[in-house]
């Protein structure tokens, strides 16, 4: 089992920024790709970033390219979301997720926090 436990959600104004944290717990947690979804009111889940254990390997999804950056301190076995130009339609409630294989799928993914709320104003 791993546990998975979010914070650094809140609300901000457009065009601010705010640091997403994740820290996992459990047997062979380091081991795992780790990476964030997100769900607006209405909308269905939808995958942002994810990052590979070993090799560092990020993708992301397009709308959010070159305004958020994943990283991850297997020390610490923690995993960062820094998102930076936030727009109204970044507003969501944000899961870190976490398995043994990367991907951009939910199904994938076997753990989920309980998510953290994210609002941007405009």
């Amino acid at each position: 089992q791993v546990q998975l436990v979010e914070s650094g959600g809140g609300l901000v104004q457009a065009g601010g920024s705010l640091r997403l944290s994740c820290a996992a717990s459990g047997r062979s947690s380091r081991s795992y790709a780790m990476g964030w979804f997100r769900q607006a009111p209405g909308e269905e889940r939808e995958f942002v970033a994810a990052i590979s254990w070993n090799i560092g390997r990020t993708v992301y999804e397009d709308s959010v390219k070159g305004r958020f950056t994943i990283s991850r301190d297997n020390a610490k076995n923690t995993v960062y979301l820094q998102m930076n130009s936030l727009k109204p339609e970044d507003t969501a409630v944000y899961y870190c997720v976490a398995d043994l294989v990367i991907s951009r799928e939910k199904d994938k993914y076997e753990y989920w926090g309980q998510g953290t709320q994210v609002t941007v104003s405009s």
